[in-house]
């Protein structure tokens, strides 16, 4: 990465295991219990070890993943390892003493510092100083695209100009074209930038699905740019069948994972609001067995400062026997005909 990366990255937060059981009435046992951002079975451990104060596995799974080039499981496992130092920093100080230079201890560095001041009312400036992070993470590994979804995220955060995100933009492809991650981190960024420009972020998001292999999470895009467009209130209309189009990419490809696995939750999730915007009742249900016990942060920390009991109370209303699809009051949803799309949504979502 060059010099270029002075004003810079990013990300939304990555919420420790939070557990709540729940048993509403005339449902079956399976699924009850719910667990939000759940770990998988190979950074679980790490995490157990990092919360005795040891690095090793830490450091060792993040290589792993780096040596095989499994780039979606490296980006997502870096998020939570920031999300766990902020509030456990003590593994993650004796792995930055022991081992600076680590690509991973880097990585993390990084995620770690755009967290810690993306809700800052100076978020612009102080993204600027984490610059020489994102430089240094990048240069690292040369065939690292994470450090350039975060460079995205940050060129977001600090109102970076178009023709340098485009620069970023092709650097991150040329790493990898198909990761999630970066695809995800310029979707947000156009649809920051020009804010209500709907039709282009599906058009955006269609191409990257269209140029990407089936079973590759850049399907679930124009789901996330579908879910951009129903919970925003701003815009030129998109057509109904474009919206369907883009849910039914996403349940084709939720169909490719097991039923209640932790990997493709997040996308499960953000597939599950799509559904119920459009009142694919059905399908709804359908995508909430798949999903399992795993609630994600996003989309539910959108619209309720307790995403897990917004998410349960959902789930209960919407799996009730004999009960209809969604009430129009205020809890657990509010769901906006189509011709309104708007949803209430916080601002600075990151």
């Amino acid at each position: 990465m060059v010099d270029t990366m002075a004003p810079l990255p990013s990300f939304i937060r990555c919420a420790l295991m939070n557990r709540r059981s729940a048993r509403p009435a005339g449902r079956p046992e399976t699924g009850a219990e719910a667990v939000l951002d759940a770990p998988d079975d190979r950074l679980s451990p790490a995490l157990v070890a990092a919360g005795r104060g040891e690095y090793a596995a830490v450091a060792a799974l993040l290589t792993a993943t780096r040596t095989a080039a499994a780039w979606e499981s490296h980006d997502r496992y870096v998020r939570h390892l920031a999300g766990f130092a902020r509030s456990r920093p003590e593994w993650f100080d004796a792995w930055h003493t022991a081992l600076p230079q680590d690509p991973g201890v880097l990585l993390v560095a990084t995620q770690l510092a755009v967290d810690r001041v993306w809700s800052s009312p100076a978020r612009a400036e102080l993204l600027r100083e984490v610059s020489p992070l994102i430089t240094a993470a990048a240069r690292a590994d040369d065939r690292d695209p994470v450090p350039w979804r975060i460079a995205l995220d940050h060129a977001r955060g600090s109102g970076a100009g178009h023709r340098y995100v485009e620069e970023l933009w092709e650097a991150a492809v040329r790493r990898a074209p198909h990761h999630h991650g970066c695809h995800v981190a310029a979707l947000r960024y156009l649809g920051t930038s020009w804010h209500g420009a709907h039709r282009e972020c599906l058009d955006f998001a269609d191409r990257a699905a269209q140029d990407a292999p089936a079973d590759s999470l850049v399907q679930a895009l124009p789901a996330r740019a579908a879910l951009g467009y129903l919970s925003d209130g701003c815009g030129p209309e998109v057509p109904r069948a474009r919206l369907d189009a883009a849910a039914d990419r996403a349940l084709a490809l939720s169909e490719r994972f097991p039923p209640a696995d932790p990997w493709p939750a997040g996308i499960r999730n953000e597939l599950l609001y799509v559904l119920l915007r459009l009142e694919r009742w059905k399908d709804a249900r359908a995508q909430l067995v798949l999903i399992g016990p795993y609630a994600t942060s996003f989309p539910w920390d959108r619209f309720s400062d307790d995403p897990l009991g917004h998410f349960l109370r959902l789930r209960e209303h919407l799996l009730a026997p004999g009960t209809r699809p969604l009430p129009a009051g205020p809890a657990p949803w509010s769901p906006v005909p189509l011709g309104g799309h708007g949803g209430h949504v916080r601002a600075g979502d990151h």
